[in-house]
């Protein structure tokens, strides 16, 4: 399984389209056995959903995401977590141990991105 985090300085960020990296964690028998960040290849609608999908990742993290980007990440079967905050690989093993769930937190308007998730 793969996690995706959303990040900034290695905590998730308030709004995913707009992050700086993602730090994909890799999980074995509900583990992380590694991980690794890679930047943020710029934000175009629809394109970051199909680049994560395309990297084999499982369960995407973040504080918010906009509606359009959740319907992607549901088509291609990705579960997405909104409404997380704080260290990203906490947010990824409190995902594990059950204990993060996502707030449905939804960014509708582009110009308000430094609200996503209040």
């Amino acid at each position: 399984m793969k996690i995706a985090v959303a990040s900034e300085n290695g905590m998730v960020t308030e709004h995913f389209g707009h992050c700086e990296s993602f730090i994909i964690f890799e999980v074995e028998n509900n583990q992380i056995i590694k991980n690794e960040t890679i930047p943020n290849p710029g934000h175009k609608p629809g394109f970051l959903p199909n680049y994560l999908n395309d990297m084999g990742v499982n369960v995407i993290i973040s504080g918010g995401m906009g509606g359009g980007a959740i319907e992607i990440f549901n088509e291609k079967g990705i579960e997405v977590i909104t409404g997380a905050s704080g260290d990203a690989k906490a947010a990824a093993t409190s995902y594990l141990q059950g204990a993060l769930k996502s707030t449905g937190s939804v960014c509708h308007e582009h110009q308000h991105h430094d609200e996503c998730g209040n």
